[in-house]
């Protein structure tokens, strides 16, 4: 019974040997991800360079972590009724699923395909409207495929 065991083990281990490595020394190798993967937030802006949030709060409502906060208040331009004042996204508590990407009927907030997301304290992870915006301005040249 033992005998048996131990030389399938054996066995196993030997086939792996020759097998391709699929451990990636990051980050100085970074591995590439596929066209429809989830990572950091972005918030899109329109083609006069302003936030295309309008906060209806539809992205707040569809999130299934609850880590998406945003604070409304009038808008100082005629052709919209409001914004988003404040925009926070948690991202230590966001479980990258899309709701609020597919939510949003402005296309106003995106998954981008950043998926080294580094801190040493909880709040750097606290993305606000800022950085939200700054992130938009590094990835605007990025193809963003349909997602399923």
């Amino acid at each position: 019974m033992i005998v048996p065991g131990l030389l399938r083990t054996w066995w196993s281990g030997v086939r792996h040997i020759w097998q391709k490595k699929l451990t990636v020394q990051w980050p100085e190798q970074v591995r590439e991800v596929s066209d429809n993967y989830r990572g950091v937030h972005r918030l899109n802006k329109d083609d006069r360079g302003r936030m295309k949030c309008v906060a209806c709060f539809l992205c707040q409502t569809a999130c299934p972590a609850n880590c998406i906060r945003i604070e409304a208040g009038p808008s100082p331009w005629p052709d919209r009724p409001k914004y988003a004042v404040r925009f926070t996204i948690d991202e230590l508590r966001c479980v990258f699923c899309g709701m609020c990407e597919e939510a949003c009927p402005e296309d106003a907030i995106e998954l981008t395909r950043i998926y080294s997301l580094v801190g040493t304290r909880r709040d750097e992870m606290l993305f606000d409207k800022e950085q939200l915006l700054t992130m938009y301005d590094l990835t605007r040249d990025e193809k963003h495929p349909l997602r399923w």
